[in-house]
């Protein structure tokens, strides 16, 4: 029998780069809400329950226009996010089931995840634990430093771009998130900044976490010219 899973689907950004007031997940591609998506793939695939996690004041519209809408019946929470990624993400994680094995976290606004990314990352969680998709850098990286002069060149057969989902051995994501949010301040102290799941198991656990390869299309509306993209990758879809 295969273990219980669960999707946490971080919809809670603003969007600021879009230079618009509405939020890029609830923006249209296709007549559809950006992040109808990888909603839909989630409820076409294995996963058990899906978790939503909008904008506060968000909750309704989103159970109207989009989970309603689209029958979207895998979604049994609808809850509020946080200030910062890590406060929803853990919001989010407050909503599963105890019952779930793995728990996949997905920004909304990556609509391009596919069955076979989700099958692929679950195949990968259940040996490492811990497992996100990413993709090779195809250009040369440079580090910088304060202003902006190359400081370094990392080999770029070394160097990945993280996508969404993250997937964990639940018990272990819980675990990184309670410390988390337990020691929030010491780490802003610190100068610690958790900028993804990935990170949070890293530091707080020492967890090594597997990458996969996923898709280049696999990729987060973000500004105006991702919206360009992400018509084209529809319409090669299609």
């Amino acid at each position: 029998m295969q273990e219980k899973t669960a999707a946490v689907v971080l919809a809670a950004g603003k969007g600021k780069r879009m230079n618009s007031d509405v939020p890029k997940q609830f923006m249209l591609l296709r007549e559809k809400p950006v992040l109808y998506y990888s909603l839909q793939t989630f409820q076409d695939s294995f996963v058990d329950e899906i978790i939503l996690v909008t904008e506060k004041g968000e909750e309704e519209y989103c159970r109207k226009e989009i989970v309603d809408k689209y029958h979207l019946t895998k979604v049994k929470h609808i809850t509020a996010g946080g200030t910062e990624r890590y406060f929803s993400v853990a919001n989010g994680l407050e909503a599963v089931s105890e019952d779930c094995a793995y728990i996949f976290i997905h920004d909304g606004a990556r609509p391009f995840v596919t069955g076979q990314i989700i099958n692929d990352a679950l195949k990968n969680v259940r040996v490492h634990k811990a497992c996100v998709a990413a993709m090779p850098v195809k250009d040369t990286i440079k580090i910088a430093d304060d202003q902006d002069f190359a400081v370094s060149t990392p080999r770029r057969d070394l160097v990945w771009m993280m996508q969404t989902p993250q997937v964990f051995q639940a018990s272990l994501i819980r675990e990184a998130y309670r410390r988390l949010i337990k020691e929030e301040e010491k780490l802003r102290t610190e100068g610690i900044q958790i900028t993804d799941d990935a990170m949070a198991v890293e530091t707080l656990l020492h967890q090594p976490v597997k990458l996969f390869r996923a898709s280049y299309e696999n990729i987060k509306i973000t500004t105006p010219e991702d919206l360009v993209i992400a018509d084209g990758i529809l319409e090669k879809r299609v």
